[in-house]
């Protein structure tokens, strides 16, 4: 496919533009052209990336491609939270995966409208949308531009995954070259250069991550992108997975009755990691140790998960690792558990907390269990 690009404005001659003209020896700025050669039809393919420096033709090259209706510019009402605002006659489990898919797994961010939110909010929120609405063809322009260069190799890895499940077909308009690696596009035009690649060959850089063991110091700085407001849990052990130094998950361990089981809860990933894959491999890691016997008891032991985000849900049910022993469409009966803890403050002779208890909800909660790596032949 060959694409020409002509474009024209007026030739100023005010005493400015004629000095401008003199003095760098420019004869106009009146004309931009632009040939490109795109090898699109020899080859299937998902997501192609158009890059170079910022005036040198991708989006003109992006509207020639398909035409101006493909470039992707939604219009986001100013009344609604994100998710009534994504495709609002589809799936709500269509909507939270698309969310969580592209790192957008902030549940409160979910009831906040989009221009209330931050950048690197918008610009997932956009990603999302434009995942849950699938369209056969998309432009993205000025793909990752206005947010931070971390925010934006996660997010655009994170969206290469979940958009080729669509079956779709995006190019992406970016003046930034450090995306590359982690959309591991289908094909590259450099408008800087004019050449154009097919395939990339080189691999998604690695994220090293650390694990520690520590108290319940750093749950702070986890605890307001929980989803869920509860106090600490009783005798855990807590965990945090860093990067580089920075501390990018959290998970506290604790046990049933008899040291049956581990439980595991007060998962969180920061906002700005989510997407990366970081999450699940962390809590895999954790729950492989406790299963190895790594823990305070020196006992192996499984370990039970329960989440009510739909997009873990989802994660866990893909994952070799895990099978689902439960679902519940509403808590436990709260008046139950009332009585059941002051049954047993009782036993022990202590006071009873008036009031305490749990459940009462209706909120959705599935259950996992840790199984490790399956077994072979």
């Amino acid at each position: 496919m060959k694409l020409t690009i002509q474009h024209s404005c007026a030739d100023f001659n005010s005493y400015r533009a004629a000095r401008v003209k003199s003095l760098f020896n420019v004869e106009s700025g009146a004309n931009f052209s632009l040939d490109a050669e795109l090898d699109l039809d020899s080859a299937p393919w998902s997501l192609g990336v158009i890059v170079g420096p910022s005036g040198s033709g991708k989006t003109s090259l992006g509207r020639a491609l398909w035409g101006a209706g493909a470039v992707y510019a939604p219009s986001w009402p100013a009344d609604k939270p994100l998710i009534d605002a994504i495709t609002p006659e589809g799936s709500f489990d269509d909507v939270t995966t698309a969310l969580a898919s592209v790192g957008l797994g902030s549940v409160p961010t979910w009831l906040r409208p989009y221009p209330v939110l931050s950048n690197g909010e918008q610009f997932r929120a956009n990603l999302a949308r434009l995942i849950a609405e699938a369209p056969a063809r998309a432009v993205l322009d000025e793909f990752s531009s206005v947010v931070d260069r971390q925010i934006a190799q996660i997010g655009a890895g994170a969206f290469a995954k979940a958009w080729r499940r669509t079956q779709g077909r995006a190019v992406l308009l970016s003046c930034h070259y450090d995306i590359l690696d982690w959309v591991q596009p289908d094909w590259v035009f450099d408008t800087a250069t004019g050449q154009f690649s097919r395939g990339w060959l080189r691999r998604r850089p690695r994220i090293d991550v650390e694990l520690w063991q520590t108290g319940w110091e750093h749950w702070p700085a986890f605890e307001p992108h929980h989803y869920l407001k509860l106090p600490r849990m009783i005798a855990a052990t807590n965990y945090v997975a860093s990067v580089a130094g920075a501390p990018v998950a959290h998970v506290a361990v604790s046990t049933r009755p008899g040291l049956a089981e581990a439980r595991a809860c007060r998962l969180v990933v920061m906002p700005e990691w989510q997407g990366a894959g970081v999450g699940l491999r962390f809590l895999d890691a954790v729950c492989e140790r406790w299963r190895q016997g790594e823990n305070r008891y020196s006992k192996p032991m499984k370990t039970l998960f329960h989440t009510s985000h739909p997009g873990l849900a989802a994660a866990l049910r893909r994952s070799a690792k895990w099978t689902q022993v439960s679902a519940n469409l509403v808590g436990d009966d709260r008046a139950r558990s009332m009585q059941t803890l002051q049954a047993s403050a009782a036993r022990k002779g202590k006071p009873g907390v008036h009031g305490a208890g749990h459940g009462g909800h209706f909120r959705a909660v599935q259950g996992f269990r840790y199984l490790g790596e399956p077994l072979c032949g």
